[in-house]
């Protein structure tokens, strides 16, 4: 496909929990647990937000799936059949090798990641655009910005009432639309730094951004499972003036 092609937009989260076959975690829990390794992190929730031709809101969801296994399919075949560009938060270091080890784990194919060089290329955001990669400069500097500090910089919450270290204790205790909806907030602040990072590049000029944000947020209005994040946007800072 031609790199001018406007593609759609994947942009994408997911949240997983220590794999007990594989790994025995410590038994000090909360932030300061240490990270399970890659191969090691069951999938558990996928969220995900399809925008077509000029940024515009096709769709948010979170992957269904009763098992591992059916969640990594049905992410890797929705990938396989739009072959967007996909937009992650330190997709990089965690989302991508996650979805390749335990697709690897489980017997699954990826051929859209092998089949197609851009999804491999770190520079190439036709393929994989990470905005933490992007702004830290593609390892220019040490200090890489968090998902929170990088949409509470344009406006937006960041965390809210959870961050990762719960997702465990959650999904034992059968909390799963919550770790859903956590995981969709996430997916949501990815869509708006987004547009804000193209606005920077240039891609948007001021009055494309504020009209494609003013879109997203309406869907994300009349979606209705977000209105926590929603209420908690200072729009002054989300959208300056035009």
């Amino acid at each position: 496909m031609d790199s001018r092609v406007e593609r759609d937009h994947l942009v994408f989260d997911l949240e997983t929990v220590p794999d007990g076959e594989l790994y025995t975690p410590p038994a000090q829990a909360g932030p300061d647990r240490p990270f399970p390794p890659l191969y090691a992190q069951q999938l558990v929730a996928a969220g995900v937000m399809l925008l077509g031709p000029s940024y515009r809101f096709r769709r948010l969801w979170a992957v269904e799936g009763d098992s591992e296994p059916a969640l990594l399919d049905g992410l890797n075949r929705l990938i396989d059949e739009h072959r967007p560009t996909l937009v992650t938060f330190n997709g990089r270091g965690f989302d991508l090798p996650v979805l390749v080890l335990r697709s690897l784990r489980h017997g699954l194919s990826l051929p859209w990641y092998f089949q197609e060089g851009r999804y491999r290329e770190r520079r190439d955001e036709t393929g994989h655009l990470d905005l933490c990669d992007a702004l830290a400069l593609h390892g220019a500097t040490r200090r890489s910005v968090s998902l929170d500090s990088a949409s509470r910089v344009i406006g937006l919450p960041g965390k809210l009432a959870m961050d990762g270290s719960q997702v465990e204790p959650l999904y034992r205790a059968g909390e799963l639309e919550t770790i859903r909806r956590y995981c969709l907030s996430d997916v949501a602040q990815t869509a708006l730094l987004l547009l804000r990072y193209r606005l920077l590049q240039g891609q948007l000029d001021r009055g494309g951004y504020r009209s494609s944000v003013g879109d997203l947020l309406r869907a994300l209005r009349q979606d209705g499972r977000l209105d926590q994040l929603l209420d908690r946007i200072d729009e002054n800072r989300l959208l300056p003036p035009g």
